[in-house]
């Protein structure tokens, strides 16, 4: 690895598995001092923390139900604390909002529950997250949002989680404008199918994979390296001219 965030610090949200595991151990291998969130499970969390500090690299885990919006500024104050005990300031230079809970669900099988409990989490949480972050966010900090192809090519069997991956479109381009006079970048970054844990299921089905990968033009679903490799990017020093941008990757899905 490259090593091009040695002396910087970052927040990822949902970093304990799937895509924001990826990104947490990927950043860490790139000289960023990691903190990332979990919900329930801190054996996961704790594993990545932990597989992050035997290659020799610095990251801590903290808890927080993004569901409770009045969470939030707890969790930034957990944070506050753990930079200024391990560094002597409370500084970030590099924010993810990766975050994410299960957003099947058809129109028809669709209630006022299951709306708030997706858009919460997909598009409340990075809202407040970054509005906490505002002054704590170094002078040319990053912002980076994960969204989803379906932002833009919804599809009806996930009605609300499209929306609400919409919506952190619409959210990236604001806070381009909104944090541009502070150097700080917004961009997310959006992919397709990858294999994590959450699609499992849907990769047990043959019929279903064949069909996915007959929709994307590489042929495959995605690693979470093919999208770790966008978020590095983004978060170094060579993605510092690119700001309100949704960088879909996804292997050219239903192009």
């Amino acid at each position: 690895m490259s090593q091009s965030l040695i002396g910087k610090t970052a927040l990822v949200t949902g970093g304990s598995r799937g895509i924001g595991r990826a990104i947490a151990l990927r950043l860490a291998s790139e000289g960023a001092t990691v903190a990332l969130t979990y919900n329930a499970n801190k054996a996961d969390a704790d594993e990545v923390v932990s597989t992050i500090q035997q290659a020799r690299g610095n990251a801590f885990a903290l808890q927080v139900d993004l569901l409770d919006g009045q969470a939030i500024p707890e969790l930034f104050s957990k944070l506050d604390d753990e930079l200024v005990r391990r560094r002597g300031s409370n500084t970030l230079d590099i924010l993810v909002n990766n975050a994410g809970n299960s957003g099947w669900g058809g129109f028809a099988d669709a209630t006022p529950a299951s709306w708030d409990a997706i858009f919460a989490v997909h598009a409340r949480a990075p809202f407040f997250v970054v509005q906490n972050a505002l002054s704590r966010l170094a002078q040319g900090g990053r912002v980076i949002n994960i969204s989803s192809a379906l932002g833009t090519r919804p599809l009806p069997v996930v009605p609300i989680y499209s929306m609400a991956k919409a919506s952190i479109n619409n959210l990236t381009h604001a806070l381009a404008m909104e944090l541009g006079a502070r150097g700080i970048t917004v961009n997310a970054v959006a992919p397709g199918w990858v294999k994590t844990d959450m699609n499992a299921a849907v990769r047990e089905n043959a019929d279903m994979v064949k069909a996915i990968e007959a929709d994307t033009a590489l042929g495959r679903f995605g690693d979470t390296a093919d999208i770790t490799s966008v978020v590095a990017f983004l978060a170094s020093d060579a993605g510092r001219w690119i700001t309100a941008q949704v960088v879909e990757a996804s292997g050219g899905y239903k192009l």
